[in-house]
């Protein structure tokens, strides 16, 4: 179930403590064990297990990469859309100079204050996007964040 609390810039961030924390620390301690086994007494089991156990570290990382980046496209995507929709005429030209980054950090701003915010991300060249987060008033929840 989505989480509807009000959400604001320093809450915005999701955390899942079983994958955030527990899982690479239990991860990590696999690759010392069977790093700490090999050097005690070589083995081509105990080298498989050192290979298993980086490889399990390899997945634990690009799994969440995999996902953050199709979540991106779709930001990305999404916030053009709305920009299509809020931004006035003359301004809807520049939708494609929005990196990837300002998109992100912009879907928190609200439909009222995203065409004067935007207009000031570009003018002014903000491109971090905790920055631009740290500029919205009006914040707009994204509860459906991985």
């Amino acid at each position: 179930m989505a989480d509807t609390a009000a959400q604001t810039y320093a809450t915005h961030r999701r955390y899942v403590p079983l994958y955030h924390f527990v899982a690479p620390i239990l991860f990590l301690a696999n690759l010392v064990y069977a790093t700490v086994q090999l050097i005690g007494a070589f083995s081509i089991g105990r080298v498989i297990h050192v290979l298993t156990a980086m490889a399990l570290l390899i997945l634990y990382w690009y799994a969440r990469a995999f996902a953050t980046g199709v979540q991106d496209r779709v930001i990305r995507l999404e916030e053009r859309l709305r920009m299509r929709e809020l931004l006035p005429a003359e301004s809807q030209g520049r939708i494609p100079e929005f990196s990837t980054g300002q998109l992100v950090a912009l879907r928190f701003a609200a439909d009222a204050e995203l065409p004067q915010l935007a207009r000031r991300v570009l003018d002014e060249r903000i491109d971090d996007p905790e920055a631009i987060k740290k500029l919205i008033v009006a914040w707009r929840p994204d509860h459906c964040r991985v």
